[in-house]
C-alpha cells in the first residue's frame, strides 16, 4: 500500500476506488442519493468500496468480474449492471471478457438473465 494511503479513513479510500473504478458513473450514484438518503450514499463509499474492494485478496479486474457475474445472475439489477459493466472497462476488462462473462450466466442463471445481460452490455458498448 502506498505510504500516502496508510493512514485515509474508509470513507476517503471509499471515493478513491470508487472515482477509480466507476468514474463519473459512481459518482452520479451517489449523487443521486443526496436529496433522499445522504447517509446511505456515505455507506455506500465505506464499505464497498472503503473495505471490501480495497482488501488485498482480489485485484480490481477480478472483483468486477465477480460483480458483473453476480449482477447478471440476479436479473434485476440492470443499472448497477450497467455500472459495473462500465467500471470492468475501466479497471481493464476487453468487451468480449465482459460478454464471455454473461454468456456464462446461461448455465446458472438461465438465459433470460444472460440475453438481458448481454442488452446491458450493448447499450454500455454503444456508448463508450
Amino acid at each position: 500500500m502506498p505510504q500516502d494511503t496508510i493512514h485515509e479513513t474508509r470513507n476517503e479510500r471509499g471515493r478513491r476506488l470508487l472515482a477509480l473504478i466507476d468514474g463519473e458513473a459512481g459518482q452520479a450514484v451517489i449523487d443521486s442519493l443526496a436529496d433522499i438518503a445522504p447517509d446511505f450514499a456515505e455507506l455506500l463509499f465505506e464499505f464497498p468500496f472503503g473495505d471490501i474492494y480495497a482488501r488485498p485478496g482480489l485485484g480490481l479486474r477480478d472483483r468486477e468480474i465477480a460483480t458483473i457475474a453476480a449482477l447478471a445472475a440476479m436479473g434485476n439489477a440492470r443499472p448497477q449492471l450497467e455500472v459495473h459493466i462500465r467500471a470492468g472497462l475501466n479497471v481493464g476488462l476487453t468487451r468480449q471478457e465482459i460478454v464471455e462473462v454473461l454468456m456464462q450466466m446461461a448455465v446458472y442463471a438461465g438465459f433470460p438473465a444472460a440475453l438481458n445481460s448481454l442488452a446491458a452490455a450493448r447499450a454500455v458498448f454503444r456508448d463508450s
